[in-house]
């Protein structure tokens, strides 16, 4: 038995909400730091629910039977963000030393200093390259104040980045605590 109408419309396209965490894609990447990153010692375990990320404060606090793993613990930054390309706040993790490098250098500077907040910059991170072969380049933009409506969002979000030390939500609100990011 035929059916003239269609199932599904043919331009239907599942919607697709994006998460809080910001990945790095091929290509350029900007975003805007709203906050001063968190560092520390990253690694993952596997157990019968997956894989899991484990994080702590100091190089010291990473168990001795981390090391010894395929998956070394890699120093980590963790920052809240705006993705511009998605346009919402997201978690920006990451661990590659050049990266790192090239903001620490950006931030020493007298002309760039902190790019985070209404008062800084924007940075374009460019990945190009698969696998072992990826490669990372840092752009600073011109500082440029915020969109009113992006700064309205953040007055709203609450994130706890020392969350992510205990593998906790940093979104989740606990007892509705008015602590801003």
């Amino acid at each position: 038995m035929a059916n003239q109408d269609p199932f599904l419309d043919d331009d239907y396209e599942v919607p697709e909400e994006p998460g809080n965490y910001m990945k790095l894609e091929k290509g350029n990447n900007r975003f805007r730091a709203m906050s001063s990153p968190i560092l520390g010692w990253e690694w993952w375990t596997e157990d019968e629910d997956g894989k899991h990320p484990n994080r702590v404060h100091t190089k010291d606090e990473v168990p001795k039977e981390a090391w010894h793993g395929q998956q070394r613990p890699k120093h980590f930054w963790a920052m809240l963000v705006w993705n511009y390309e998605l346009e919402t706040p997201q978690i920006l993790e990451f661990t590659q030393k050049t990266i790192q490098k090239e903001i620490r250098e950006l931030v020493k500077d007298d002309d760039w200093g902190s790019p985070a907040g209404d008062d800084g910059y924007d940075i374009v991170v460019t990945r190009k390259g698969e696998q072992l072969n990826t490669e990372y380049t840092v752009m600073p933009k011109p500082a440029k104040k915020l969109n009113g409506d992006i700064l309205e969002v953040f007055k709203e979000l609450y994130c706890n980045l020392d969350a992510l030390y205990d593998s906790d939500d940093p979104f989740e609100n606990p007892d509705n605590a008015d602590t801003p990011f």
